[in-house]
């Protein structure tokens, strides 16, 4: 059975499927009931004509295959209603300015955002506000039915060996990297300089200047085109200094000066909402010495010659040098932030790191190179990479880790859709007969009517 709620759930939300179901001009009525929950005449258009402005490849009648996912989406909904599983309102708040953020992004700005809708924003916001919502508490639901499905390495072994040739996934070539860091420091002179600087502005802004045109001119952090606004967020998602300075301020108030792992930065308060809090920020880093980094790269230089040495091995030299505390106590092994794995594509290295290491060979040691930490600091660093791997098909030996999801995936799928054709047999459906010769890939939709 296929259900594709990756697809409509994207979809259902998207700027594009609400402007086209308001050009089409259906006339609505109801298509489709599931237990408390309709299906519109309008959401089968609309999404259909999203399918077919993004070219989306759906095989059989396409609004049949719409039908279905939506029926699907609805019974998970109708359970839920029926569990009692809601989610907060802070919770809406999170996913709905995470996906106006990314919108105004795409459009250019939250005035053309507005334009292109003729709406406020609030009244955007409240037009997805129902559909983010059942989103949230569908994913709880589809969470709670596969909460305890695990697969055993037998089951993980039986997955991949009833793949079709065609349906082995082939990995690029993948590089295990160990890296040995160093922080080129500030003088003094150089953070005194900066908190002059942002002192100055702060006044400037108490003064009546504007914060954001400020942070466009001044801040060295990527929101400064967005006149420094970060969007909502909350504690967990903040610098720990940046929070505990943010959330202390008033609507409307800027900080003094705060240090943080980025640089310095002071922070005004735009709005809060329970635990979240949306602010603006101007940062500034301290320059650093031309003759202090020369002698960051001449002491990576030394160490790297410690090593082929063999005076010390690279990992023993991370441990104990190394100034990046994430994998110094690993050796220096880095870990892949996407799937927490300890290998990398080359398309998920920095730019800098993939011009260095694809100089390199199996346990060779790089120069010393300019890179970025991950707050966006400057750093210097040398890697090796300790292992590496061909472009190859899947197998059980070396990507035992992807399959192993890719099996607990389809059982969870498989799962889901047995819970489907239970929960229709005991569920208020109906379908319209204009839909009365859809070939459901579930057969079972048409026994519940």
């Amino acid at each position: 059975m296929k259900i594709r709620f990756s697809i409509i759930t994207f979809v259902i939300l998207s700027i594009n499927c609400s402007l086209l179901m308001a050009q089409s001009k259906i006339i609505d009525r109801v298509v489709a009931i599931v237990g408390d929950y309709k299906v519109l005449q309008s959401d089968i258009e609309s999404l259909w004509l999203q399918y077919q402005a993004e070219n989306v490849p759906i095989e059989g009648d396409a609004k049949c295959v719409i039908l279905e996912d939506f029926l699907a989406q609805n019974l998970l909904l109708n359970q839920a209603k029926i569990d009692s599983i809601v989610v907060s309102e802070s919770q809406v708040d999170m996913q709905l300015d995470a996906r106006l953020d990314y919108f105004i992004n795409q459009i250019g700005s939250q005035e053309r955002l507005e334009q292109y809708f003729k709406k406020t924003i609030l009244q955007i916001k409240q037009d997805f506000r129902d559909l983010i919502r059942n989103q949230l508490i569908t994913q709880e639901m589809r969470k709670t039915i596969t909460d305890d499905v695990t697969v055993t390495p037998s089951e993980v072994r039986q997955f991949f060996n009833k793949l079709p040739e065609d349906s082995i996934p082939f990995i690029d070539s993948k590089i295990e990297i160990n890296q040995i860091v160093l922080y080129p420091p500030y003088s003094e002179e150089a953070t005194l300089e900066v908190r002059q600087r942002l002192l100055d502005l702060r006044k400037r802004i108490l003064g009546g200047e504007n914060f954001a045109t400020l942070a466009v001119l001044y801040s060295e952090h990527p929101s400064a085109p967005k006149g420094g606004e970060m969007g909502f967020m909350g504690k967990g998602e903040m610098d720990p200094e940046y929070a505990k300075a943010a959330f202390s301020l008033k609507k409307g108030q800027v900080s003094n000066i705060v240090e943080t792992a980025m640089g310095f930065q002071i922070i005004q308060l735009i709005d809060r909402r329970d635990e979240r809090i949306n602010t603006r920020q101007i940062l500034m880093k301290p320059k650093v010495d031309p003759e202090v980094i020369q002698k960051t790269i001449s002491r990576l230089d030394s160490i790297a010659d410690f090593i082929r040495k063999d005076s010390m091995t690279f990992e023993m030299a991370a441990r104990y040098l190394s100034q990046d505390v994430k994998t110094n106590v690993n050796g220096g092994l880095m870990v892949n932030p996407v799937d927490n794995s300890k290998t990398f594509g080359h398309n998920q290295l920095q730019p800098s790191e993939y011009e260095i290491l694809r100089t390199i060979n199996d346990g060779e040691i790089s120069k010393p190179f300019e890179a970025q930490d991950e707050n966006a600091k400057t750093v210097y660093k040398i890697m090796k990479i300790s292992k590496s791997t061909r472009p190859h098909k899947a197998n059980m030996k070396e990507d035992y880790i992807l399959l192993q999801q890719l099996a607990l995936n389809a059982k969870k799928q498989t799962v889901i859709g047995d819970w489907i054709n239970e929960k229709i047999k005991t569920t208020y459906i109906y379908i319209d007969g204009s839909f009365a010769n859809c070939e459901f890939a579930n057969p079972t939709w048409k026994e519940g009517t």
